[in-house]
């Protein structure tokens, strides 16, 4: 992904959040998750092409589809970029001409599931301790509730979603599949296999990657063995973005999370979702030629790195990889991305700082500047190289196992030599080819 980031554009992962939800403006809710996962290459290039000729960004937004979980803005439980209402309508009341959800004031949305919305709450406050509540959109339907709990503790924003899954038998599985540390930051995380052959995620997070607020988002994500995904969320304020902390932690304890997707109640509507529409492969021109896959770039990522190095946490994407690497004196995370047809930003790229060409044509940019994810004392080192027809790889190193946690060592593991012998690797241009 780009480097030299410019403080004015720290928040290129929100921004990708924004141009995702917007992209999916048009989608029911339960179309929204295959929008995420199937589409999140091509909207990733789409703000990459727009951004790079003004700045660069971080490595780490590829890490926005490893794991399944990146803050509550782009996977949120409703899809939607709407906040919960603090002013919802309490139970039993109708809903305020302000909420969002409600059907007086949004019409139904096609391939959307028309439950009533009461029913959804009342399954929600049966399975959640005593307390009030303020509930949005209480006359319309859907397939989500979302409102304002109290427990006399401090209010609270929390919402339950159901949606399918999406057309395979492996869809959903990120959803409840652990992030890595490296990228998100997190207090707890389980996944389990439950008896009954679904399978269970609860995460302990924040709603900010980089925790510049403190607001803390819990969630409890449930994929049944037929396919539909239960996605209870809660924040220790009103609402998810805007308000203050109103308590130290979300209401509900990982248990209680636990009970309230598992329970049995949601069952009964889960059959009233709308298949999911059959999705057609994009125009070859969308779709990016010679980007290796995920599995391919980490295998080639930890042959090429140096030897001694003790891994202890790796993963990839399309065209992505990172492992955070120790040699014994702290540890270090590395990554990679691999890009092609990236000639059309070169000139952004390469145009300015420490730039050499090689006799091959190849250039090659070193860059070393502090994080920006707000680690104490963390450094980042890069080595950005392009070909002439445009394959870009670029490999950065850091002094800390997670950028936004602070520095373990003086400097990263690998020297700007190492980093360079990585990116220059003629293995990577083999990666384009097709299989034979």
């Amino acid at each position: 992904m780009p480097q030299n980031a410019d403080p004015q554009h720290e928040g290129f992962e929100e921004e990708l959040g924004a141009v995702l939800r917007r992209t999916g403006d048009g989608f029911a809710v339960d179309d929204r998750r295959e929008l995420v996962a199937g589409g999140l290459q091509r909207g990733r290039r789409r703000l990459l092409r727009r951004r790079l000729a003004v700045t660069g960004g971080a490595l780490a937004l590829a890490a926005v589809g490893l794991g399944g979980v990146y803050g509550g803005s782009v996977l949120s439980p409703t899809g939607a970029p709407e906040r919960v209402s603090v002013a919802g309508a309490p139970t039993g009341a109708k809903p305020t001409a302000g909420a969002t959800d409600s059907a007086e004031t949004t019409p139904n949305k096609p391939n959307q599931g028309q439950i009533p919305v009461k029913r959804l709450a009342a399954v929600l406050q049966a399975n959640t301790p005593p307390g009030t509540w303020e509930i949005d959109g209480l006359d319309g339907k859907g397939q989500s509730v979302r409102g304002v709990y109290d427990d006399g503790k401090g209010k609270a924003a929390v919402s339950v979603a159901l949606y399918r899954a999406g057309h395979t038998g492996e869809a959903g599985e990120d959803q409840v599949t652990c992030p890595s540390k490296a990228h998100v930051p997190f207090d707890d995380c389980s996944s389990e296999r439950l008896p009954n052959g679904s399978r269970l995620m609860v995460f302990q997070g924040y709603e900010y990657p980089d925790k510049r607020e403190e607001t803390k988002h819990w969630r409890a994500v449930l994929l049944t063995k037929d396919g539909f995904l239960i996605d209870a969320g809660e924040y220790n304020a009103p609402a998810e973005k805007g308000a203050a902390i109103s308590r130290e932690n979300p209401p509900f304890s990982p248990a209680q999370l636990k009970a309230l997707v598992t329970a049995d109640a949601w069952q009964v509507f889960l059959q009233r979702i709308p298949a999911l529409p059959e999705t057609k492969r994009p125009p070859a021109a969308d779709r990016p030629h010679g980007e290796p896959s995920g599995p391919a770039v980490q295998s080639t990522l930890l042959r090429l790195l140096p030897k001694g190095l003790k891994v202890s946490d790796k993963s990839a994407d399309s065209g992505y990889g990172f492992a955070v690497v120790d040699d014994g004196k702290g540890k270090s995370l590395v990554q990679i991305n691999v890009q092609p047809n990236m000639g059309d930003v070169a000139g952004g790229l390469f145009g300015s700082g420490d730039v050499t060409t090689l006799p091959d044509g190849r250039l090659v940019k070193l860059t070393q500047q502090p994080g920006e994810k707000g680690g104490s004392g963390v450094v980042w080192w890069t080595v950005d190289t392009i070909t002439p027809d445009g394959f870009r790889v670029v490999v950065s190193a850091f002094n800390t196992g997670a950028q936004h946690e602070d520095a373990t060592r003086a400097e990263p593991a690998l020297t700007m030599e190492q980093l360079k012998t990585i990116a220059l690797s003629t293995d990577w241009l083999r990666l384009q080819e097709p299989p034979k």
